[in-house]
């Protein structure tokens, strides 16, 4: 039985997996960073957040999922995400949705074993629209949004002004363009990671 024919008899999580999902998380984080900074400071871009991190993260998601093909792995990514932006004060439908979201991506991921890229891909789709949980809870109830978002720290004026700049049908924008975006993304990062993806025995 050659080494990786062993690692992936082991069905839970090892010390190992849980430290480079650890790592992967942290990048992961601070792609997300990266792509958010353009529009999250902004009360009239905040809506397009989603596209700057789905458009961003796919490599290192897909990555992750190649090196720990693992029940958990994405699922973790989800549940750390959803407590670090709670911690930093997002709302929480942000912090419900990376939540859901990974556990809904872990699943379809799982569904091929975390072994087929094409799969893997939907997955982080879908994982990607987690981030856009804040947005569904803003347009199904903005005065109970603003409300907590005060609470959390945000200006009342940066509050006036994103509800005075949110298009007409924003939502089903947010999220299509972020589910195109992820795809532009995962294949961005299928053709980056190739020979990653051989050797992890990952299929097309």
């Amino acid at each position: 039985m050659s080494a990786q024919s062993s690692y992936l008899n082991k069905k839970g999580l090892t010390v190992k997996d849980l430290v480079t999902i650890g790592i992967f998380t942290a990048l992961f984080f601070v792609f997300e960073l990266i792509g958010s900074l353009p529009f999250a400071p902004n009360p009239a871009l905040t809506f397009y957040q989603p596209f700057g991190i789905a458009l961003l993260c796919g490599p290192v998601y897909l990555l992750m999922v190649a090196k720990v093909p693992k029940r958990g792995g994405i699922a973790i990514l989800g549940i750390i995400n959803g407590i670090i932006w709670y911690i930093l004060g997002m709302h929480w439908g942000m912090d419900l949705g990376y939540i859901v979201m990974g556990i809904v991506a872990e699943i379809v991921a799982g569904i091929k074993g975390y072994r087929n890229v094409k799969w893997n891909m939907v997955s982080y789709a879908l994982f990607c629209l987690g981030p856009s949980g804040v947005f569904l809870a803003y347009f199904a109830d903005p005065a109970a949004w603003a409300e907590t978002m005060l609470n959390n720290g945000t200006s009342q004026e940066y509050i006036d002004m994103m509800t005075a700049s949110a298009p007409t049908g924003m939502l089903p924008v947010i999220f299509l363009g972020t589910i195109v975006l992820a795809f532009i993304s995962g294949l961005v990062g299928k053709k980056l990671l190739k020979k990653q993806f051989e050797k992890a025995g990952i299929t097309a």
